[in-house]
C-alpha cells in the first residue's frame, strides 16, 4: 500500500501527511486534532508561545484526539540589537502605528529560558513528535527527547543541512523546497543559496541521508503527495493547504487572500519579521522593500511589526499583514480537514488504480 512506510510506522499514523507547525495562531487545537483524527499528523506551531500557554494548548488537543500529534519549536536565535537600526525602522513604521493607534514595542534580549521550558513541557506531556525549525537542537536535547520515546523531526533546505540533522541524531528530516510558504528554515549559509525546488531537493536528500525524508513546498493535493513519494520521500508536510481549512485559526483576510491568489503573486520578503519568508505581495512589502537590507534581523524586526500586523487584521487592513502562502494558491480549498484528507487519499488511489 502506498501509505505504508517507515514514516507512518514510526509516527503511528495512517497516511504520511503532516500538517506543518505554523506559528502565530493558525494551528488551533481543532485543526491539529482534525488532522490527526483523519489519519495524518497534526502539529502545534508553538514557536511564539510561552511554555505554559503551550501546555494549555496541548491539553486541549488531547481532549479532542487520542491520536499522535506533534509540536514544532523554533531554535532560539540571538540577534545583535543595533539601536541605530531600531531607531530608523521605528521611523519607517511610525505612520502605520499612528494610523492603527498602536504603541512602539520594547525590544528585549533573546533568552533560551522559554525554549528550555518548552522542551520540558513536551517531555512532561509525553508528546509523540517534536519538530524543530531554524536550526538543530543540541545532541543532548535530542537524546533527552528520544529517551522519552519522542520522535525528533528536523527541518532542512539543503542536502548539507539534512546531513547536519542526521549527524545530530534526528529521526527524520523535512526538506523544505523553495515553493514553501512562510519562513525559510535555512540555518547554514545564505537563504538565497538554499532556494532549491522541492522536486530537485528531495531526491538528492534521499540519496544522501539514511533517515526518512519528508517533502515540503508547494504540495496541496494527492498529485503532489504521490509525486513526493515517487521522488523517494516517505511523507509530505503541508502548510498552505491547511491554512484555508475551516478548522484553521488563520485570520479571514489571510484565508481570502490565498483563495483569490495566483502562483505569480507570492514573493520572498523579510520586512515583516527580519527573516526571509514567502507570502502574498501587498502594500507593506512594496513600501518597505527599498529598506529591506537595512532592517533589523529576526527576531527584532518581528517584535517591531507584531502589533502593526495584529491591529491591521482587527481593522481589516490586509495590505499591512503578513499573508504567508506557498506557490500553489490556485489549489487551495475552503473545506473541513476531514474532507481535504479524504480528497487527497481518493486522488492518490485513483491515480494508482488507473496506471
Amino acid at each position: 500500500m502506498w501509505n505504508e512506510n517507515d514514516v507512518t510506522k514510526i509516527l503511528g499514523i495512517t497516511y504520511p501527511i503532516i500538517q506543518a507547525g505554523m506559528a502565530g495562531g493558525t494551528t488551533t487545537s481543532e485543526l491539529i486534532a482534525a488532522v490527526s483524527n483523519a489519519g495524518g499528523l497534526g502539529t502545534l506551531g508553538a514557536g511564539y508561545m510561552n511554555a505554559e500557554d503551550m501546555r494549555e494548548a496541548i491539553k486541549k488537543i488531547k481532549e479532542l484526539t487520542d491520536r499522535p500529534f506533534g509540536v514544532n519549536l523554533f531554535i532560539p536565535e540571538a540577534s545583535e540589537i543595533s539601536e541605530d537600526k531600531v531607531k530608523k525602522t521605528n521611523e519607517l513604521l511610525r505612520s502605520y502605528r499612528e494610523e492603527l493607534r498602536v504603541a512602539e514595542p520594547e525590544i528585549k534580549e533573546v533568552s533560551t529560558t522559554n525554549f528550555d521550558k518548552q522542551v520540558e513541557v513536551i517531555i512532561q506531556e509525553h508528546i509523540a513528535v517534536c519538530s524543530f525549525t531554524f536550526g538543530v537542537p543540541s545532541k543532548e536535547t535530542i537524546q533527552q527527547l528520544q529517551e522519552e520515546n519522542i520522535i525528533v523531526m528536523g527541518t532542512a533546505t539543503t542536502v548539507k543541512e539534512a546531513a547536519v540533522n542526521e549527524e545530530y541524531g534526528v529521526d527524520m528530516v523535512v526538506m523544505q523546497g523553495s515553493e514553501a510558504g512562510g519562513h525559510r528554515g535555512t540555518f547554514s549559509g545564505s537563504f538565497t543559496d538554499s532556494m532549491i525546488g522541492t522536486m530537485s531537493l528531495v531526491p538528492q536528500a534521499v540519496d544522501h541521508v539514511q533517515i526518512p525524508v519528508i517533502a515540503a513546498g508547494g504540495i496541496m493535493d494527492g498529485r503532489g503527495v504521490l509525486a513526493a513519494l515517487t521522488l523517494g520521500a516517505q511523507g509530505v508536510q503541508m502548510g498552505t493547504a491547511f491554512v484555508t481549512a475551516i478548522e484553521s485559526g488563520a485570520k479571514i483576510q489571510h484565508i481570502e487572500a490565498i483563495l483569490k491568489s495566483t502562483e505569480d503573486q507570492t514573493v520572498i520578503t523579510s520586512v515583516f519579521s527580519g527573516k526571509p519568508a514567502r507570502g502574498i505581495q501587498n502594500d507593506f512589502i512594496r513600501e518597505l522593500k527599498p529598506y529591506e537590507e537595512d532592517l533589523p534581523d529576526y527576531p527584532i524586526m518581528n517584535t517591531l511589526t507584531t502589533a502593526i500586523r495584529s491591529e491591521a487584521a482587527k481593522q481589516n487592513r490586509p495590505e499591512w499583514i503578513h499573508l504567508w502562502s506557498g506557490q500553489s494558491p490556485r489549489l487551495s480549498t475552503r473545506q473541513h480537514v476531514a474532507d481535504l484528507l479524504t480528497d487527497i487519499v481518493f486522488q492518490i488511489e485513483n491515480i494508482i488504480s488507473t496506471r
